[in-house]
């Protein structure tokens, strides 16, 4: 399957999603798999994995009402309070829930730099672990020392690292974030997801060619069996159109087989969240 596993769905809430702001008026709006559905289709994508856009157990549910009416949803990456006492009852919850492949925090809204290794936050991998969930990181630049413990503590979970790290592209800053790439991609069991990078950029004035020193970056330390292509629709539509989100990565993969190619585009996020 040809999968673009990185989609988010909301019915917008002006405060629920203050992260949303003015200057993101593009995207203040509701977005449902019905707005997105013709472009996948015109692009070849057999369906999506749905990742969650607001913390709170409401989420899960939301996803799967709609992954109940919309099948192009292939898989779900929902939300937990992994800092919670009670995350293996809010597990437990969704169980027998088969889409809802992994959860995610919002990490990079976090101040805290060591919040990916604290001890509560270590007990909640701990039971996605025991669940076989994986967990998508999205995290900031004062979290890379923070999330190298994690993985390094975590060894049998699976991870995705979102959005490669949301690297400094509208600057074009790069060593602290290629040091980074380098140390955490050293662990087998992350994979990461070639995604949001146009947001990452100017959004108005991005060039192909302000991409070029990452992706390479990104591709040589994690191999081409352990990267998977999202698109970060609708966030993505606040630098471009859908289109763009494909054309930054496209010309990268010229040195891909038909099997590296099949795998990027699809079968490497089937295999990572067991999509169906």
């Amino acid at each position: 399957m040809r999968i673009d596993a990185h989609q988010h769905f909301w019915l917008f809430d002006q405060e629920r999603d203050a992260w949303i702001t003015t200057a993101m008026e593009r995207i203040q709006r509701n977005f449902l798999p019905n707005d997105i559905s013709m472009t996948l289709k015109e692009n070849g994508f057999d369906g999506v994995v749905a990742v969650q856009a607001s913390q709170s157990l409401q989420e899960n549910t939301f996803l799967l009402e709609l992954a109940q009416v919309y099948k192009l949803i292939k898989g779900i990456v929902g939300w937990v309070d992994l800092r919670s006492p009670e995350v293996e009852q809010q597990l437990a919850q969704f169980a027998d829930q088969d889409l809802i492949k992994g959860y995610r925090h919002v990490v990079e809204g976090e101040e805290d730099p060591d919040f990916l290794h604290r001890d509560e936050f270590l007990r909640g991998i701990a039971a996605l672990t025991a669940y076989g969930y994986t967990y998508d990181l999205l995290i900031r630049p004062w979290h890379y020392e923070s999330t190298l413990k994690c993985v390094a503590a975590n060894p049998q979970q699976a991870f995705m690292l979102d959005h490669i790290a949301k690297p400094p592209i509208k600057t074009q800053e790069f060593s602290a974030w290629a040091a980074f790439i380098e140390k955490l991609a050293s662990f087998p069991n992350v994979h990461c997801k070639v995604s949001g990078l146009g947001t990452e950029a100017d959004w108005k004035h991005w060039k192909l060619d302000h991409f070029t020193e990452y992706l390479e970056h990104v591709f040589g330390c994690f191999g081409k069996g352990r990267l998977v292509f999202g698109s970060d629709w609708p966030v993505c539509l606040l630098a471009g159109e859908y289109s763009d989100s494909l054309n930054i990565v496209e010309h990268h993969l010229r040195d891909f087989s038909s099997e590296e190619l099949a795998g990027f585009w699809g079968d490497n996020a089937v295999k990572f969240y067991g999509l169906k």
